[in-house]
């Protein structure tokens, strides 16, 4: 079978420092805890799990005094990160640079006296590390949210940066038909992020089926899956090669690849292969 692979797909940089520095601090201390999983891949997360990391959700679970606590590239509060300090724990921080930069807008909004919206997933750590960087912040998934920020006249907008384009641009125009005074809308959507989505979408239109790979609760590769559905319905998430199920290539000819921001590189390239080699 004919692969062609997505001009952008795999680890972003945020991702690639978040494991490179769990794996490097492991080598220096026998245990580490993780604030949650350090990314949204289940083999990733097993074989660090094997070297030492273990992954809490709370930072109560951390003991007082531990050797070491990883910040993953979400981001924590500000709340949890001065509960650590009081523990005496020492902190590992893998938070990605454009992560850290939107909390440190947020907490700018709310100094400028603007009441602060974040488009995205309230139960997205990203977007929850961005609601504790600063007071009464409000997550808007859909326009049933709205009505949480009529009342406000001054709005500081943002946005989970995994999000496309396309949403961000749609709840804008929903947010500005509320009544407002002042509106000041700040772009904090990922390059990386959305480089991967357009490729995805290019490619797709060229491919008879699609196949994204990387975890079930990675956002941003269900976005990738998502978009490309869209264009392609012969489009198939997957965590690995074991997942796929044979019959659905029966009477397709090229085959199209891309995979998550957290997804390794070993994962796509044994994809790839079989799927290269495999003759129906």
């Amino acid at each position: 079978m004919k692969v062609l692979v997505a001009e952008k797909c795999g680890f972003c940089p945020g991702v690639r420092n978040a494991i490179n520095l769990a794996k490097k601090t492991l080598e220096e201390q026998k245990e580490v805890y993780s604030l949650g999983p350090i990314i949204h891949n289940e083999d990733v997360v097993r074989q660090l799990a094997q070297a030492g990391l273990k992954t809490v959700e709370s930072v109560d679970q951390v003991p007082d005094k531990a050797a070491a606590a990883l910040i993953r590239s979400h981001g924590a509060t500000q709340k949890e990160l001065y509960t650590l300090e009081q523990k005496g724990v020492n902190i590992i921080d893998a938070t990605c640079v454009l992560v850290k930069l939107v909390q440190k807008i947020a907490g700018l909004l709310q100094k400028e006296g603007y009441h602060v919206v974040i488009i995205g997933d309230k139960n997205h750590p990203e977007v929850k590390a961005v609601v504790g960087s600063a007071d009464n912040v409000d997550v808007v998934a859909d326009e049933s949210d709205l009505d949480k920020i009529r009342e406000h006249k001054k709005l500081g907008v943002i946005c989970q940066t995994t999000q496309s384009p396309d949403f961000f641009a749609d709840m804008i125009g929903r947010i500005g038909r509320l009544q407002f005074s002042e509106i000041k809308i700040i772009n904090t959507l990922c390059r990386e992020t959305m480089s991967r989505q357009e490729a995805a979408v290019k490619l797709c239109r060229q491919v008879d089926i699609m196949f994204v790979l990387g975890g079930l609760h990675s956002a941003n590769t269900r976005k990738l899956a998502e978009l490309c559905k869209k264009h392609n319905p012969q489009t198939w998430h997957l965590q690995n090669w074991d997942e796929l199920d044979i019959s659905t290539l029966s009477g397709k000819w090229i085959a199209g690849v891309t995979a998550g921001a957290s997804t390794p590189d070993e994962v796509i390239k044994e994809f790839v292969e079989k799927l290269t080699a495999f003759n129906g």
